[in-house]
């Protein structure tokens, strides 16, 4: 059973291959009001700090995008204690500059789920309106950008994501739609996980690691596959290992306007 002794105050999604960089770890089922999360939490050390680690499409990868319960794993991390939350995925590149292998903090994101998802804690009666205008921390994202230089890594300081429902990927026409928009990344879950963390008073991080072209339209690249996003996400894994376990050790709590919110929303 999980005592809040045991929480951690940094939360990471992710893929079950993260879960090599955890020391000590101890996996732990929370229950929410939103139903069951994606899978247990695991909290272990990062050069001595607490981490809490859920994959987001469960251990298996059995959960498709538009079917993570996203309420539920952002409930289960506050509830942990959880202030701060990191979000790697694999993502694709609108944009000829940013390839395969780069990593983009974003900065801005653009939801295309079109309201299929639950995006929102604040249903009634309780009715807030939080705000979306800078959603991903700069504190964190700061710290990240400074990670990634120490590291050598490729790197983009910002970028805007747009979201797509999936599990399909884009049309040549829906790509060069949102290439035109001067959109950087596409992916399919940072909506809504990155602004729920918000409205649950938590700074989000998010980390794109670059595996494709998306529809090929800005290079020379046959369309994405699942097989090629593996492939290069496979290759790529140990650089974002390092990047998190960077990230981790260089972290110092602090206080930031993300941990007061949803306070500031209304009511």
């Amino acid at each position: 059973m999980f005592n809040k002794n045991n929480g951690a105050t940094i939360g990471i999604f992710g893929g079950s291959g993260f879960y090599s960089f955890l020391e000590d770890v101890k996996e732990y089922e929370i229950k929410t009001p939103y139903g069951k999360t994606s899978d247990k939490i695991a909290i272990g050390k990062v050069n001595g700090k607490s981490v809490a680690f859920m994959p987001r499409h469960g251990k298996n990868h059995s959960i498709t995008p538009e079917n993570v319960n996203y309420r539920a794993n952002i409930w289960a991390m506050k509830e942990i204690g959880c202030k701060h939350i990191i979000s790697p995925c694999a993502a694709g590149s609108l944009q000829s500059y940013i390839k395969p292998g780069d990593i983009v903090f974003c900065d801005q994101f653009v939801d295309w789920t079109f309201g299929k998802r639950k995006d929102t804690f604040y249903e009634g009666p309780i009715v807030k309106h939080v705000s979306a205008a800078e959603t991903y921390c700069p504190k964190l994202r700061e710290l990240a950008i400074n990670s990634a230089e120490k590291l050598g890594l490729p790197y983009h300081k910002t970028g805007t994501v747009v979201v797509i429902n999936g599990t399909r990927f884009t049309t040549k026409a829906e790509s060069k739609f949102f290439t035109s928009q001067g959109w950087e990344v596409i992916n399919m879950t940072q909506y809504p996980e990155s602004y729920l963390a918000k409205e649950m008073d938590m700074c989000p991080l998010n980390i794109s690691l670059i595996t494709d072209y998306d529809a090929g339209l800005v290079s020379d690249s046959d369309p994405v596959s699942h097989s090629a996003v593996i492939e290069v996400f496979k290759n790529n894994i140990e650089n974002l290992k390092k990047l998190l376990v960077q990230i981790i050790s260089d972290f110092e709590d602090y206080s930031c306007a993300c941990h007061t919110t949803s306070k500031n929303a209304g009511a």
